[in-house]
Order: C-alpha cells, then structure tokens, then sequence
C-alpha cells in the first residue's frame, strides 16, 4: 500500500443532520441543499455520478443536472452511447452527487425514462451553438481513428448548418431518474456520519431512517 494516499484524512465538522431539519419531501430537501450548493460557490454543483448496469457489469460517469422537478432528476446525452445502452437493458440505475465544500453527499437509486421529444427539443434549442453541432459530430462510445476525425466532422456540420438553425438530432435527447431512494450524508468529526434515507413506500409517500455510518 502507498502509505501516502492511506494517509490521506479529512475530519468533517461543519454541521449535523437531524431527523427534525428535513423536509418530508426528499426532493424538497435534495433543492434546499442543492441551492445551498449554489450559493457556497460549489463549481459545477450540477455534477453528478450516473451509474449504470449491463451485462451485471457496471459503469458510471459524471454528467451534469439538467432539471429538477416534483418527477426526478433530468439529463441529457446521445441515446447511441454506452449508458444510453446500458439504460435501454436495465433502466434501475443511480446517481451521486457530493459537494466537498459543505461535507455533504447524496445518493439517488430510481428508475429512468425517457424525456418528451418536446422536452428534450426545447432543451437543445438553449445549448450553445458549438454544442449543439457537437451532438451532431460525436458517435458517443464509438472508437474513432483520432482527433482529426472529430475536427473534420466538425467543420462538415458547421457548413451544413451554415445560416441554419441547428436542429436536435434523432439520437440525441433527455432521461428523467424518477427516485425510489434518496440518502442525504453529512460529513461529522472521526467518521461517525450522519446518513437519513428516504425509501418511497406509495405514489406520494416516504419514510426516513437513519443509516449507521
């Protein structure tokens, strides 16, 4: 073992997490800490580590937070590529976000659809120019000869769309995570963590435990 990364330690003691301070609507309480996120100046506190499975294999990334509305939690990527693939097999997948900054984690275990063409249209209509042809460019996953290929494709999309809109690509488009557990984690001092889960018992309901940490 490299003794200098077993070395590595961080005491957390910026607050605690009480049963008493949540909202009864996880993802009424997963806003209250994500705006909290925000506004302590977290980079990129949309972050988030989507876990996939296929083939019993799994697999995770970072992508970023889209949307968050009363259903779930929304992105966007090329349905092509290899976590389109693994969530077209197995939709039970899961998300992390962690926000060092404030000592906090949460983790999302749920079920993942598909967002409306119109949702997903309506989104891409936003994104920056460069990245809209970029979903055009890229066969996510795909193994290309090298960063030529990916330079050349470029500029034969940005002359296609030359004085054009830049419509949003058949392959490309939005998942909604609708959540069936959500665990908020607060960093507390010699690793005695505070964890409270919300488990999703009926259409609008929860109940919370706490988690030995």
């Amino acid at each position: 073992m490299d003794h200098k990364i077993a070395g590595i330690r961080y005491d957390y003691s910026l607050k605690g997490l009480n049963e008493v301070d949540l909202d009864t609507n996880p993802l009424k309480q997963f806003k209250l800490w994500f705006d909290e996120a925000v506004l302590a100046g977290v980079s990129e506190a949309n972050a988030m580590l989507l876990s996939t499975v296929s083939n019993g294999r799994p697999s995770a990334r970072i992508v970023l937070l889209k949307d968050l509305n009363e259903t779930g939690f929304s992105f966007f990527t090329n349905y092509e590529s290899k976590k389109g693939r693994d969530m077209e097999e197995n939709n039970q997948v899961a998300l992390t976000f962690f926000w060092k900054e404030l000592e906090r984690q949460v983790r999302i275990e749920g079920i993942v659809v598909k967002t409306s063409p119109e949702e997903s249209s309506e989104y891409f209509a936003v994104r920056p120019r460069g990245s809209q042809i970029g979903a055009w460019v890229s066969e996510q996953s795909e193994v290309i000869p090298d960063r030529t290929f990916l330079e050349e494709k470029k500029r034969e999309f940005e002359d296609k769309f030359e004085g054009h809109e830049v419509p949003r690509p058949p392959h490309w488009g939005g998942y909604r995570v609708i959540p069936e557990r959500i665990e908020f984690w607060q960093g507390r001092p010699s690793r005695l963590h505070d964890r409270l889960v919300f488990e999703k018992i009926g259409e609008n309901s929860w109940k919370v435990d706490r988690l030995s940490p």
